[in-house]
Parts: structure tokens; sequence; C-alpha cells
């Protein structure tokens, strides 16, 4: 028997999108919760929640709106595979589905910079999907547990939010 396909969200964006932070795919998790990054071990909100000045313990739809005001969209480069349990090294590679970053790409042009979380989001995107000219990209340390590193490490690395460009 094999493992059922997953599904990812959908992108959280709007028209004042400057940079696109890029996942691989939801953990276990964030699929149960339903949300970005919803391990509570996962870095991403208190590392964001820290740039931007937002509780990262807020409601996820307050969480989300400050990254939308500050020009963050937030995403996966894949759409869908199979993985059992949430490591990134799980993904069954012939299983992959990757999202539609050129459509998407062309919807939102104030989008220059996309900012990997980890090397997988960034090697999966740099194999599988394409993007115009006009994007810059950038591999970020995971927000992950499993990816430690020093304390302070990871937040210096993705203060690059604060300005991309």
């Amino acid at each position: 028997m094999s493992t059922p396909l997953l599904r990812g969200f959908p992108p959280v964006v709007d028209e004042r999108a400057r940079t696109l932070i890029l996942g691989s795919f939801p953990s276990a998790q964030s699929l149960v919760a339903g949300q970005y990054y919803a391990n509570p071990r996962n870095a991403f909100w208190s590392i964001t929640g820290e740039l931007f000045g937002f509780d990262a313990a807020a409601p996820y739809d307050g969480r989300l709106a400050a990254l939308r005001a500050h020009g963050v969209a937030l995403w996966d480069v894949l759409h869908a595979c199979r993985r059992a349990g949430s490591s990134d090294s799980a993904i069954e590679p012939k299983s992959v589905l990757v999202n539609d970053f050129g459509e998407f790409l062309e919807h939102y042009p104030t989008i220059t910079a996309v900012c990997f979380n980890g090397a997988k989001a960034a090697d999966l995107f740099r194999r599988l999907a394409t993007a115009p000219d006009r994007i810059r990209s950038r591999r970020l340390p995971s927000t992950s547990p499993a990816h430690a590193v020093r304390p302070g490490a990871k937040l210096a690395a993705w203060a690059v939010l604060l300005d991309p460009a």
C-alpha cells in the first residue's frame, strides 16, 4: 500500500507582496492543523514575529495578516507529494507536483525576491520550477526544529526579509 497523495496549501498573498517565502511542503502537523508552520517547535513564527514586530502566539489569521502587511507572501514549492511523516527526505521523488510559479509570479508582478526556507525548498525549486528573470532568490536556514544551529543564527540570517533587495 502506498502513502496517500498529500496536498499543500494555497498561497498567502496579496497585491502588496514583494517577497515570497517558499518552504518545501507542509509538515504532517501543519497539514492536520491546516496552517503553515503549525509545529510549535518550528522557529518560523518566532523569527518573523521578531522581525516584523507581531506576536508569534497571535491567532493564525493575525500572523498571516502581519506578513501580508509587510509585503511577504507565503507558499511551498510542492503542490502535492507522497511522504511518510514530515521529513523532506521522506518525500517520494516520483510523486511530486510543483506549484505553477510562472502563472503565480505573472499575476503578482510586485514579487521580486524569493527566500527559500531551507535547502530542500531551494533545491526543489531550482530543479523543478521556473521563474522570470526579475526574481532574485536566496536560501535561508530552515526554521525546522530538525535544523539546529547556534542561537540567534537563524534570526540573523532571516533579517534579510527586512530589506530583501
